[in-house]
């Protein structure tokens, strides 16, 4: 397939207008050489089932950067993070914050390990364990996905990873109305926002998730 590259520029700087978010030059290249290096090892590792690069603008690159704005901290990890989604995206618009991506899937994350290498992202560390059996040198300030099953897997499986003050931000589709409600009492929202994605005809949402203080 024939890949328009100034098409997909134009795609990805007009989302990004549409979102009202600011990317450099150098940030929107990267955005690319990203894209780019996603087709290139997805037709040998499968990274992604999207195989339409236009897709792959809002379904990846907008759609990670669309909770851009409600980013908080310094350190976050990005939990199941597959193909670096959301965190590559995130760590190239926020080169001031570290960002941790963890998969258990080893070619997942050796293609990351690519990626950050030719990027020049020094704002990113590569972790190939189970989430469940890690222990992290220091806790995060935010846990982030946008692949967990349910709020509840999310907060079980992640909770030892958060500093005391920290929150979870997990991304999803139609509002979790159910998973909210089967949430222990130690957990409550502090914060849902509506995610602008342009071209997604479905509904986005990032809910913000704190450990409830006594």
């Amino acid at each position: 397939m024939v890949v328009n590259e100034q098409m997909l520029q134009q795609q990805l700087s007009a989302g990004l207008a549409q979102m009202q978010i600011t990317a450099s030059d150098e940030q929107q290249h990267k955005l690319m050489e990203y894209l780019a290096l996603l087709r290139k090892w997805n037709s040998t590792y499968n990274l992604t089932a999207v195989r339409d690069v236009s897709e792959m603008v809002w379904r990846h690159l907008l759609d990670s950067i669309s909770v851009h704005p409600y980013l908080q901290g310094e350190h976050l990890i990005d939990v199941g993070t597959g193909a670096g989604l959301p965190g590559i995206p995130l760590a190239i618009m926020n080169p001031q914050r570290q960002f941790t991506l963890l998969d258990s899937n080893g070619k997942r994350t050796r293609f990351l390990t690519q990626v950050k290498l030719t990027l020049g992202l020094d704002n990113v560390v590569v972790v190939n364990t189970r989430v469940e059996s890690w222990q992290p040198p220091v806790p995060f300030d935010v846990i982030l996905s946008r692949a967990f099953a349910s709020l509840q897997d999310m907060v079980d499986v992640t909770g030892h990873l958060l500093a005391d003050h920290g929150v979870f931000m997990a991304m999803k589709g139609l509002y979790p109305q159910d998973e909210i409600d089967a949430l222990p009492a130690t957990i409550r929202i502090q914060a849902s926002y509506p995610l602008l994605v342009p071209d997604c005809d479905g509904e986005r949402h990032l809910l913000v998730m704190q450990q409830a203080t006594v």
